[in-house]
């Protein structure tokens, strides 16, 4: 299979069907969390109100933009020059980090079964975290930092997830370890992401998802906006603020909450003149973490969705026949 770039490089007349999908609303803005405040408890009313804010960016959104979050401007800076950099390597080059059969780490176009639309994006994917399951195989050594890069970035984004479920623990009435103990030695997935222009960027989105995650950091690498998310049956665009990381909450922390805080679905949409390039963090649990709701949430309701280990979770994701936006999380009710 050809890699997106080369794809976008035959200069279609007319855009093959399995890209093509539907319009979105463009007249709306995100929640945006100020971290600082968060930290700053010595003035009470101001974190009292960025809480406030926090909890129902959780609640009623599954999306919010992070700003004053604490991590170095260089850090995210040279991550993104790498990225950049990486992707303008001639194609043989990013090949020597192809992925292999059965492997979901390495460079490979994206693509799901037939019948189901397809994500035209070329992908560098990787797990940096537990460092002893690192696969230096698949780490590129082309452009030279891009290693030392990665390590950086993923220990940042390690730290402000942290931080932020301590926070949403809060905003829950839970002990912060019942959250952060399942992610403190969890798994961590790094995407770089290559959209390249196209002729019909309007009518070209990716598939509608929620990530198996249990939040998701993003970071574009470029202006060039895309991503959407799905509100009361509507598409809505996300224009990202300079700085910012937008995170949104995964499928784990949905039922961790007991369905307090929702993932919500979203998408890609391409740019007819530029390419996108994109940064996305997933943090996830330890891969044999029984993932349920916290015992503390259940109490007067019940539990809203059913036990089950990460790994066979994410197991259900790789092997489902279609990619369905929520499907897995909503099959997940006892």
């Amino acid at each position: 299979m050809e890699n997106a770039q080369t794809l976008a490089s035959h200069n279609w007349k007319e855009i093959p069907p399995c890209y093509l999908q539907l319009e979105a609303d463009d007249s709306f803005r995100i929640p945006v969390i100020d971290m600082s405040k968060l930290l700053d408890q010595q003035d009470p009313i101001s974190y009292r109100d960025e809480l406030a804010r926090l909890r129902s960016a959780c609640q009623d959104w599954g999306f919010f933009q992070l700003i004053n979050h604490g991590v170095p401007e260089e850090v995210v800076e040279k991550m993104k020059n790498d990225t950049e950099e990486f992707f303008m390597l001639p194609l043989e080059k990013k090949q020597a980090y192809a992925q292999l059969p059965n492997n979901i780490e390495g460079y490979w176009l994206a693509f799901v079964p037939e019948e189901q639309k397809l994500d035209l994006v070329d992908t560098l994917f990787l797990i940096p975290r537990p460092v002893s399951e690192r696969n230096m195989r698949f780490w590129p050594m082309h452009p030279a930092s891009l290693r030392e890069s990665i390590d950086k970035y993923s220990w940042e984004m390690q730290k402000v997830t942290i931080c932020l479920l301590n926070f949403m623990s809060t905003n829950l009435g839970v002990n912060s370890e019942a959250l952060t103990s399942a992610f403190e030695d969890g798994r961590q997935s790094i995407r770089l992401n290559f959209y390249p222009p196209c002729v019909e960027a309007d009518n070209v989105k990716g598939f509608p998802h929620s990530d198996a995650s249990g939040l998701s950091l993003l970071v574009q690498v470029n202006d060039v906006r895309g991503l959407q998310i799905k509100k009361n049956g509507k598409w809505l665009p996300v224009k990202p603020i300079p700085g910012a990381f937008i995170v949104n909450i995964g499928d784990m922390i949905e039922m961790m909450s007991n369905g307090e805080y929702k993932s919500i679905e979203h998408r890609v949409v391409m740019n007819s003149e530029r390419p996108r390039l994109s940064i996305a963090v997933f943090q996830c649990p330890n891969m044999k973490t029984m993932v349920s709701p916290l015992t503390d949430l259940v109490k007067e309701n019940g539990a809203k969705y059913k036990s089950i280990r990460y790994e066979d979770y994410l197991r259900m994701v790789h092997q489902a026949s279609k990619l369905d936006g929520k499907s897995l999380i909503d099959n997940m009710a006892p």
